[in-house]
């Protein structure tokens, strides 16, 4: 089972490079399924029914969320009726949508489970208990599971891989928009990689118009963000998942640019 998840998605250069590379990374590693964060999808923040379904025509057929779930209203609606969209399952009882899906891929079943992490961002529910809630219930239905986890601090996302190393077949890191370099199977056969980076504006900071971002960084004073332009990147990773025991044998990193 080969497994391609690409980093957030950031406005229309996000989805403008995965009309550029996601059937070709598909054809080229033979991915049975393909995974994207799309938290940043419409605008640079948050996700509307109409983005989804571009994305979705561009060759992806699951998306992940995460603490901009909600940005946009409409998503309030379409998350309870979308059975390929899933936020952070660690949100309380009572918000809209699910955390985790099975989803088939190669006549198989695959989990795919969503957290947000808590340092540095909303205090949502322990996403560490969480995840053995969920993942106990997944793996009654398959050994594959893949897990997102949307989180802002390293060390958080380190303890959840080495927390879950031997339970889930991925634990690949999102949020911060930068794909790091410790792309690697884990003791008990877990694929792990604190962040699978960003798909959208290569000339940016973090998606953002490098000109907004200084100044704010130089004056201390509100500034409206806005997605920049110019040329594109993706970031991505291959996963290949042993099928029967759900342990990973190869995760490596993609970078596309264009």
């Amino acid at each position: 089972m080969k497994i391609l998840f690409i980093g957030d998605i950031v406005g229309k250069p996000g989805r403008q490079a995965l009309k550029q590379f996601v059937q070709p990374l598909r054809e080229q590693y033979q991915a049975d399924m393909v995974i994207a964060n799309a938290e940043n999808a419409a605008g640079g923040n948050g996700l509307t029914k109409a983005v989804a379904h571009e994305i979705y025509d561009f060759g992806v057929d699951f998306l992940t969320m995460g603490n901009h779930v909600w940005d946009q209203r409409e998503i309030f609606a379409y998350i309870e009726e979308e059975q390929r969209l899933i936020r952070p399952a660690n949100y309380p009882p009572g918000a809209p949508g699910r955390g985790y899906a099975l989803v088939r891929a190669n006549g198989k079943k695959v989990g795919v489970l969503n957290l947000a992490g808590r340092v540095f961002l909303a205090p949502l529910d322990d996403p560490f208990s969480s995840a053995m809630r969920w993942l106990n219930e997944i793996r009654k239905e398959t050994p594959i599971v893949l897990v997102d986890f949307h989180a802002e601090a390293t060390s958080e996302k380190v303890a959840m891989g080495w927390f879950l190393d031997g339970k889930a077949s991925a634990v690949l890191g999102t949020h911060t928009h930068i794909q790091t370099a410790d792309a690697r199977i884990l003791e008990q056969g877990t694929a792990y990689i604190s962040d699978v980076g960003m798909t959208g504006p290569r000339d940016s900071v973090l998606g953002v118009k490098k000109e907004i971002a200084i100044a704010k960084f130089l004056t201390q004073m509100p500034a409206k963000f806005e997605v920049a332009g110019g040329p594109v990147q993706l970031n991505a990773v291959i996963v290949d998942i042993d099928e029967t025991t759900g342990r990973a044998r190869c995760i490596e990193s993609i970078q596309r640019f264009g």
